[in-house]
C-alpha cells in the first residue's frame, strides 16, 4: 500500500485584513443574499464574481419545490457572468450566507457541485480565483479551487 498526503492552505482573516475589493465583493455576496429565493430552507446564500474589468456579476439561490431543481448561488453567479462575458475570467468569487437577516458566524463553503463548476471556470481561462467565504466571526480565503477540490474530476482522468 502507498499513501498519498494532500495539503492545503487557506487563510483566516477578520475584516480588517481585507483589501477593499475583496470587502467590496463580500459586500455585493452579502446584499443579493437578501434577494434570495428560499421559502423551503429560509438558508439565503448571495454570491458576487468580480471580472477582470472590474465587473461585478452576483447571484443567488434560488430553490424549487421540486428539488433538487434549484440553483446555488455560485453557479447562478457564474453562469450569469459567463454568459454576460464569455471571454473575461474570474478573478474573485466572494459567498455570503444568512437566514432571518443573520449572517452565519462560520463562512458557508461551497457544495461539491458548485466547487467542480468554480473549477471549470478555473481552467477554461488558466487563471486562479481568490475564493472569499464570509462569516461574522471569520472570513476565508482560498487561492484557487484546487484548494476545495482535491482529485477533481478532469484532473486525474483523461477528460
Amino acid at each position: 500500500m502507498t499513501e498519498i498526503k494532500i495539503t492545503h492552505t487557506l487563510s483566516v482573516f477578520s475584516w480588517s485584513d481585507l483589501t477593499e475589493r475583496a470587502k467590496e465583493a463580500i459586500n455585493a455576496a452579502k446584499d443579493v443574499s437578501y434577494k434570495a429565493y428560499a421559502p423551503y430552507s429560509n438558508f439565503k446564500v448571495g454570491a458576487a464574481v468580480v471580472l477582470e474589468n472590474g465587473s461585478v456579476v452576483t447571484g443567488n439561490n434560488q430553490e424549487n419545490i421540486a428539488f433538487p431543481s434549484g440553483l446555488c448561488a455560485e453557479r447562478t453567479a457564474l453562469f450569469s457572468a459567463n454568459s454576460i462575458y464569455p471571454e473575461l475570467p474570474v478573478e474573485i468569487l466572494a459567498l455570503a450566507a444568512q437566514s432571518d437577516g443573520i449572517f452565519m458566524k462560520e463562512p458557508v463553503t461551497p457544495c461539491g457541485a458548485c466547487r467542480q463548476v468554480l473549477l471549470e471556470s478555473e481552467k477554461r481561462f488558466g487563471k486562479e480565483i481568490e475564493i472569499y467565504l464570509y462569516g461574522t466571526e471569520k472570513i476565508y480565503y482560498i487561492k484557487g479551487v484546487e484548494t476545495l477540490l482535491p482529485l477533481s474530476f478532469g484532473n486525474s482522468s483523461n477528460v
